[in-house]
Formats: structure tokens, C-alpha cells, sequence
């Protein structure tokens, strides 16, 4: 007789992490994990600040002054406008396609004189004439004014949020909303300073733009760690840690899509609108949201949560949650769906049915009654007793021999 040979159950199916972020399972500790968010942060921060030392900001002509050329000259490229004007100082010069079929060259301030040769050579590479070159000399004083009004505007922008978000949530929420803003500024200037970006005013414009983006994403995630502090932190079975890491994996799926959302449209105008059409003039303002987009989107979920974590842990009433659950050996991680389920929100597996009081007859128990006539078993309503507790509930007496049996309603002889 032939042996049979059992196989091998087949291992579980490992679910991958998109599967897992749309269907509420996953479970990243991103307050345990702080300290590599916070080294990541830190580096970047630190390499932008010695490059802002030690060659600052690569500020346009709007912001230094100077003199700026336009022509004309469809079909010529910028590195063959470059060639035409190094003869004259100009190897260092802005060069830019402006509209399609524009050339357009920024320089420092230059004499009357030289002005006239840069002209001429424009003039010779598009083949016009040299009075269809426009000059325009830009002064200092415009990009200072600008500024000043960013900066008037950015403490402006300071005082209103922390107001807000104290008076919305709580004033530890604004500190970690604003810590994360300032994070989002310093790394803005430092990649800048380092990949020598030009700054303009479009670039300023763009910078106060996605400040208010990263504070949105960063409200968006706080919201939902009060609604969940109102909930399962309130029972003392979770910290405050648990509670914001729950959170955060709520809101993971929203915040990827809409920072995805916002950045596509950005990328077609520095692909397409730049690099296929030329409108380069575009590339201040798209370099500009991308970065903030990213950065902002990065500071709301690995800076500003940890750092508000960080700040109610110190609070008495989750300090003791954290020493009696870590005594107990931790509550762990809980997963959105598991978060549902436990919240009675349908997000997990259904809950069990409640179960019935004392001396209730169940739905199927009375058709059955209604279908056999059988009213032997049922069960009597519970009272209290001496001590005001409810009595198990206990059958009816059978009927004595020989009596005659209870006429059933709706039934005829």
C-alpha cells in the first residue's frame, strides 16, 4: 500500500504596500523612528547653511540690478547666444528663451558703450536690426522692496497661523505646525544655494505659495490625532505615540495622493513647458513649487507629528499611560481597519452580534415557536431579586397529567 504524501501548505501571500495603504493595514511607527527622520532633516539642513555661507544665493537681475537684453531670434539656440556675447564679458551671463522664439540675456551693470556692441552682436546673430534689441537696465532698489515685503509678509504669515492653530487645537500643535514650517524654509534656501537655482520674484512668489500647502497638510494630519485623542486615546489603552502613529497611517493614502496630485501638473511645466515649448521663464516658479511641494509633504508626516508626539508625551496623564502600558509590555501598533473595527466604524471585521438579555426570545427562536407550537421551553422574563439582581431565567412548569392542554390562538378545533 502506497504511502500518500502530505503537501506542504502553501505559504500566505504577502500583500504588497500599495494593497496595504488603500485597505487601512498598515501599521509604520513613524514616532519610533523619529531619530532617522530627524539625522535625514538635519544633514540637509546643515549642507544647505555651509553652502548659504559660503556662496550665499544666486539672486537674479531683479534682486542685484543690472541689464538685461531681448531680441527676436527664432530658430537660434542658447548655447549660440552665448558664443556670440563671450567675446564680450558675457560667458557668465543669464540666457534664457523667452516665448518660444525670444532670446533673452541678463548681465551686471555695463557702460553705455558696451551696451551698444552686446546689442549689435544680438542684432547680427538674429539678423535684425539692432533697434529691434531691447534694453532695459534694472536697478537694486525693486528687488530690495521685494524683499522686504516677503519678509513683512512671512511674519505676518507666523503670527496669524500660531493664533489659529492655538485657538483651533492647542498651542503644542502650533509650535510643531510652525517647527515644521521653518524646517520646510531651510531646506527650500539650502537646495537653492546649492544647486545655484536663480532666485526671482517669481521664485519668492512660489515660496510663500507652498508655506501655506505645507501647513494645509500638516492641519489635514493634526486633525485627525485629536479626533482619534477624543476616541482610543481617552480609554488609556494607547499612548499618545499610538495614537498619532494610527493617525498618520489613516491619513498616509490622502496625503501621497494629494501631494502626487499636486506635483504632476508641476512636472509637465518644467518638462513639457520648459524643456519641449521653451517658456523657461517658467522654470523659476516650477523649480520653486516642486521643491516646497516635496519638502512640505515630507515635513508633515516625518517632522511636525513626531515633534507634537515628543511634546505630549512630557504631560503627566501620558506619561503615566506610557509607564503603565510599557509595564504591562506595550498595547502595540494598531492598524486603521483593526482602528474601525474597535471604534465600531465598520473599517475592519463586522462586529459579533449582541448578545441577548435574560428571558428574551431570539428572532429564530419565535418562528420556530410560531411554526411547531411548542411552548414548553420558552423561557420566563427574569425578576429581581432580594439583592436587586436580575434571576436566571428558568422554564415553565410542564402541565400536570391529565390536564387538558392551553387552546393555542388562531388555531380551530
Amino acid at each position: 500500500m502506497s504511502e500518500q504524501i502530505e503537501a506542504p501548505a502553501p505559504a500566505p501571500a504577502r500583500t504588497s504596500l500599495r494593497h496595504r495603504l488603500y485597505h487601512g493595514e498598515t501599521t509604520i511607527n513613524f514616532v519610533g523612528r523619529r531619530n532617522i527622520w530627524f539625522v535625514v532633516s538635519g544633514v540637509v539642513i546643515l549642507a544647505g547653511l555651509i553652502s548659504l555661507l559660503a556662496q550665499g544665493l544666486n539672486y537674479g537681475i531683479d534682486f542685484k540690478g543690472g541689464t538685461s537684453w531681448e531680441v527676436p531670434a527664432p530658430g537660434v539656440s542658447v548655447a549660440e547666444a552665448r558664443d556670440a556675447v563671450r567675446p564680450l564679458g558675457l560667458a557668465d551671463a543669464t540666457i534664457q528663451t523667452v516665448g518660444g522664439d525670444r532670446i533673452r540675456v541678463a548681465a551686471g551693470n555695463e557702460p553705455p558703450e558696451q551696451q551698444a556692441k552686446i546689442s549689435q552682436a544680438l542684432a547680427d546673430l538674429a539678423k535684425v536690426d539692432a533697434g529691434q534689441v531691447s534694453v532695459n537696465d534694472v536697478g537694486p532698489s525693486w528687488g530690495k522692496a521685494v524683499t522686504k515685503k516677503a519678509r513683512n509678509a512671512l511674519v505676518v504669515f507666523f503670527i496669524l497661523i500660531s493664533i489659529y492653530i492655538s485657538l483651533r487645537f492647542e498651542w503644542k500643535m502650533a509650535a510643531a505646525a510652525l517647527a515644521a514650517v521653518v524646517h520646510d524654509i531651510l531646506v527650500t534656501v539650502g537646495v537653492y544655494s546649492i544647486t545655484r537655482f536663480q532666485v526671482t520674484p517669481a521664485t519668492v512668489v512660489a515660496f510663500l505659495t507652498i508655506l501655506g500647502y505645507s501647513l494645509y497638510d500638516t492641519i489635514v494630519v493634526f486633525d485627525k490625532v485629536e479626533e482619534n485623542t477624543k476616541g482610543l486615546a481617552s480609554s488609556g489603552r494607547f499612548t499618545y505615540s499610538d495614537t498619532v502613529n494610527l493617525s498618520m497611517n489613516q491619513v498616509l493614502m490622502r496625503s501621497l495622493n494629494t501631494s502626487i496630485v499636486a506635483i504632476m501638473p508641476i512636472v509637465s511645466i518644467l518638462v513639457i513647458g520648459a524643456g519641449v515649448l521653451g517658456a523657461t521663464t517658467l522654470n523659476d516658479f516650477g523649480v520653486a513649487l516642486l521643491v516646497g511641494l516635496l519638502t512640505g509633504a515630507y515635513s508633515s508626516i516625518f517632522v511636525a507629528s513626531p515633534i507634537l508626539a515628543m511634546l505630549k508625551e512630557r504631560e503627566p496623564r501620558y506619561a503615566g499611560v506610557r509607564q503603565r502600558l510599557t509595564a504591562k509590555g506595550g498595547a502595540g501598533l494598531l492598524t486603521p481597519a483593526a482602528a474601525a473595527a474597535l471604534a465600531g466604524g465598520g473599517g475592519g471585521a463586522p462586529a459579533a452580534p449582541p448578545r441577548p438579555r435574560a428571558g428574551t426570545k431570539t428572532p429564530a427562536r419565535n418562528r420556530q415557536t410560531a411554526e411547531n407550537g411548542d411552548e414548553d421551553d420558552l423561557l420566563v422574563p427574569s425578576r429581581p431579586g432580594p439583592s436587586g439582581r436580575a434571576q436566571q431565567p428558568r422554564p415553565k412548569a410542564p402541565p400536570r397529567p391529565g390536564a387538558p392542554r392551553p387552546r393555542k390562538k388562531g388555531k380551530k378545533r
